[in-house]
């Protein structure tokens, strides 16, 4: 296996769209990175340069040691895994699995142990003889992931291998890839558009937007310490609710003020240093849906509204609640104009009594909000 890294890579068509800008990163041998982001990111546009299906306009790939920009996909030694499978319709299982040993001269004694082994590992070790038809979406995607793994490669593209899967078998599949990488300790790369996937497989995470890559770390440290409004949005099922806040001074201390409600700035809401200098001004305020929860009688800072949606989840209730006097924070708009009203998702008991059009409070956990700069989108720390 190997370490794939990227330095500055960028991608412009030849209309001269660009794909990719300045692209740094670097995975490690045996780590399973997911590119993630909304369509149009520029995530499979990097996957394909990696293969050597898309050419490289600026900066290089390392694959290892080697610089792989000029080498052809087949001198490449990565295996990709596509998201409609691939698989040749009037083979079997086992000839799927075959043919790239076949393609490579192997002997047939090293092809069956291979086919057999990895056959085995994928539990298709009872389905070799059946041809693809006979088969069901998640065995087709055991098979299109066991023909790259029969080959051994240094490296495994996967470009949105399970969209084409009903939920539940997306979540079966989630499970054994990321279960499966561990065991094998191989490098991969997973481009998906769901950030829920990215959060459940990669053990890093690189955030895309067009085209420019905004935060690599942990899947936890993307949910609790974004870098940007983007990433703070994105990352989450839901995203962080954004509200306009107002910084303001009390003695030695910070209060950030929501609409008419004023709660002191925590030592764990990031640099208090940092977020002085915007005393006086506004700030984009972040809060995540857990942290905005029912009241329970306590002092805590509470914001009212009125029940727009509840959405029942079985163990919680969704609740999308129009405030009366927090401002709407539009990361799309100017910084200097009109803040509307502002809808929030909070979550709440399953058991709630909640119907929309009902009044209804949060309590917000105060030393959970987070801190964006209104023009740059970009967390005050």
């Amino acid at each position: 296996m190997a370490q794939v890294t990227f330095d500055r890579v960028g991608k412009v068509y030849a209309d001269g769209t660009r794909a990719v800008t300045g692209l740094d990163l670097e995975i490690d041998d045996g780590e399973l990175m997911v590119l993630v982001g909304p369509s149009g990111c520029g995530k499979t546009t990097t996957l394909r340069m990696t293969a050597g299906l898309e050419d490289v306009t600026e900066g290089d790939i390392r694959i290892g040691e080697r610089v792989v920009n000029e080498l052809d996909a087949s001198d490449r030694d990565v295996a990709m895994v596509f998201q409609n499978y691939a698989l040749y319709p009037h083979m079997s299982v086992f000839d799927n699995l075959a043919f790239p040993l076949r393609a490579r001269g192997l002997p047939k004694s090293e092809i069956r142990a291979r086919v057999d082994r990895i056959a085995a590992l994928l539990g298709l070790d009872g389905m070799l003889q059946r041809k693809p038809r006979a088969l069901s979406g998640g065995q087709r995607q055991r098979v299109a992931m066991g023909r790259a793994i029969v080959r051994e490669p240094e490296v495994f593209l996967m470009d949105e291998p399970l969209s084409n899967l009903d939920a539940k078998l997306r979540t079966q599949m989630r499970a054994e890839i990321a279960g499966l990488q561990g065991e094998l300790a191989v490098t991969m790369i997973y481009v998906t558009h769901d950030q829920v996937e990215a959060m459940t497989i990669g053990t890093q995470i690189a955030v895309l937007h067009e085209g420019v890559l905004q935060q690599r770390g942990s899947p936890q440290t993307l949910y609790d310490d974004p870098n940007n409004v983007f990433v703070a949005t994105f990352i989450g099922s839901p995203g962080m609710n954004l509200l306009r806040g107002r910084i303001e001074r009390e003695g030695d201390t910070l209060a950030c003020v929501l609409g008419g409600r004023r709660m002191p700035v925590a030592t764990g809401n990031g640099s208090l240093a940092a977020l002085a200098a915007y005393a006086g001004g506004a700030v984009a305020t972040g809060v995540r849906p857990e942290h905005l929860r029912e009241p329970d009688g306590s002092e805590a800072t509470r914001l009212r509204g009125r029940v727009r949606f509840a959405e029942l989840l079985g163990a919680e209730q969704l609740v999308q609640i129009e405030l009366d006097e927090a401002w709407a924070f539009d990361p799309q708009a100017p910084a200097t104009a009109a803040p509307g009203r502002a809808v929030v998702t909070a979550r709440f008991d399953a058991h709630a009594p909640i119907r929309t059009g009902d009044a209804a409070e949060v309590a917000v956990a105060a030393e959970r909000l987070q801190f964006f700069d209104l023009e740059t989108g970009r967390a005050i720390r």
